[in-house]
Order: structure tokens, then sequence, then C-alpha cells
């Protein structure tokens, strides 16, 4: 939404959370330093997915996290978007 300048305030836009998970691969402490990375492999049609894998210190793979959304203008009276 940011490279769009779209806001999730903004009312003529239908934006939503379709699907999310995230896998629990090992133990580790929530307050310790975590690394989080992620990236966006897709986006098209009005959805767009994001991974992300949050790793521990020494490297080691906590958390693998994925989530799909939808950003779409809500049509008008008319049938227009605006």
């Amino acid at each position: 939404m940011f490279p769009h300048a779209i806001s999730y305030k903004e009312d003529h836009y239908m934006i939503a959370s379709l699907d999310h998970a995230m896998w629990f691969h090992r133990p580790f402490r929530a307050d310790e330093w975590l690394l989080y990375h992620q990236n966006s492999p897709s986006a098209s049609g009005a959805r767009g997915l994001a991974e992300g894998s949050i790793f521990c210190r020494d490297g080691t793979l906590a958390i693998t996290v994925i989530q799909q959304g939808l950003i779409r203008p809500i049509a008008t009276a008319k049938g227009h978007d605006q």
C-alpha cells in the first residue's frame, strides 16, 4: 500500500487479509534479538503475497510466516471505480 500512497484508513478501497499462517520450527525466546526478513514474491489482480522468515541471533530459522492480502477500489453506485 505504501508505494501507491494508499492508507488503510481510506474508505474507497477494500483492504483485507485473505489468509495468513505461521510455522514455528523450533523453540526461541521472544525477549531476545530476532531478525525478521520479508519479501513479496507476487502482486497481481488486486492480491499480494508476503513471505517472512524470523531468525534467532545464531542464524537458525525459528518461524516462517506467509500472508495474502487484497487491495481494490470499491465500485460506486453507478458501477464505476472511484
